[in-house]
């Protein structure tokens, strides 16, 4: 099966991981700050704080941001459920906003609709590696005093305007799943220019105590003070061993997703029923999905049809998202339902995500476009 995302891993991030290994420090030690300083860098940032995975660093940015019962944050709907969930870690209400149909990014406008008197917050999601209009989304939070969070999971790597993400919003959150950019296993990062934010954030990741181990064995002292309700969404330093590895690799591995997409772009060109999502010419896309929209059904054929056909091929493509506000907890919980966004409800019945990772050789591309043009063709069975 080639599966629609995968990591690669070398003998440089074994033997890295190996020396975390034989190190003194497994967790707090000295490769954690190492890590986040290194990510910091890369997207022009001041602050890094690694965390357990990309929920948590979301769950973080919206403590960080003060959101509680009451206040409503800004959520798109066509995204990961985590991306809404962590309003809700919080006591939160998510507020779904609906997506442009040839981007599924957030615009604007349609943000500013959602407004009111108790909006604490938007996060924009970075949908497939793109990154949204930030230059909009900005002068929007700042009219409002709004929090901008940048659920960049998708998008490390990415710039808008020249900038790089990681510099555009007020906090930035990465993800180091298997299937993104880079990985650390599981892990999770937030970067932010605003040095209060990030002390917020790193008391939050360990259980609201102002200091942790190593400091304090750096101090010589025992004693510490848990100055809020926090939790251990600490990375070790065996992840940041790797995520210091993986990260030296990133921009050759963003110019293969480019050459990848590009393969894709060229081959697909002319194939009836197939839409590629629309790119922006002002923002360099980061490619951590290949998304398409089968458009249509003619003969029968629909994405369901095609997800099948490439499934008993071989190919293990995928589908991003399901709107998550059609996620039986949320149709449950705030009575949600179909009509509510009408766009992303109606993408998510037509996209598709192709095999797109650095590992994807172009014999298997090949296979990849062949196996797709003969399922649009309306041979296959449904």
């Amino acid at each position: 099966m080639i599966p629609y995302g995968r990591q690669t891993i070398d003998e440089e991030d074994i033997r890295s991981v190996e020396a975390a290994l034989r190190s003194d420090w497994l967790t707090t030690g000295p490769l954690v700050p190492a890590f986040e300083q290194a990510v910091a860098s890369f997207c022009n940032a001041r602050h890094g704080v690694a965390v357990a995975n990309g929920t948590a660093a979301l769950h973080a940015c919206m403590h960080a941001a003060g959101v509680g019962p009451g206040d409503e944050v800004i959520v798109p709907a066509m995204t990961f459920a985590a991306s809404a969930n962590c309003v809700l870690y919080q006591g939160g209400t998510p507020v779904f906003v609906d997506v442009d149909p040839d981007t599924l990014l957030v615009a604007p406008q349609q943000v500013e609709e959602k407004i009111t008197l108790r909006t604490r917050a938007i996060i924009a999601v970075d949908y497939g590696g793109q990154p949204c209009d930030y230059d909009g989304l900005r002068a929007l939070a700042d009219r409002h005093g709004l929090y901008l969070i940048d659920d960049a999971c998708h998008s490390l790597g990415a710039s808008y305007k020249g900038r790089k993400i990681g510099e555009l919003a007020d906090l930035t959150v990465f993800s180091f799943h298997p299937v993104k950019h880079i990985t650390t296993g599981e892990g999770g990062m937030i970067v932010t220019n605003d040095q209060e934010l990030a002390e917020r954030i790193r008391r939050f990741r360990n259980h609201g105590i102002t200091s942790d181990h190593r400091s304090r064995a750096e101090q010589g002292t025992w004693y510490y003070e848990m100055t809020e309700l926090g939790y251990n969404y600490r990375l070790t330093d065996l992840q940041a061993a790797l995520g210091i590895s993986q990260l030296k690799k990133l921009p050759a591995w963003l110019d293969r997703r480019r050459e990848i997409a590009a393969a894709y772009d060229r081959a697909l060109a002319p194939v009836a029923r197939i839409r590629p999502l629309a790119r922006g010419t002002d923002r360099e896309h980061a490619y951590h999905l290949y998304a398409v929209r089968i458009e249509g059904k003619a003969q029968g054929t629909d994405r369901d049809a095609v997800f099948r056909f490439l499934r008993q091929a071989g190919i293990g493509c995928n589908v991003h998202y399901v709107p998550v506000h059609l996620h039986p907890y949320y149709r449950k919980r705030f009575g949600l339902g179909p009509g509510l966004c009408p766009v992303a409800e109606q993408a998510s019945k037509e996209i598709l995500s192709l095999p797109m990772f650095p590992g994807l050789a172009g014999p298997e591309i090949d296979f990849v476009i062949d196996r797709l043009q003969e399922a649009l063709s309306g041979s296959i069975a449904t």
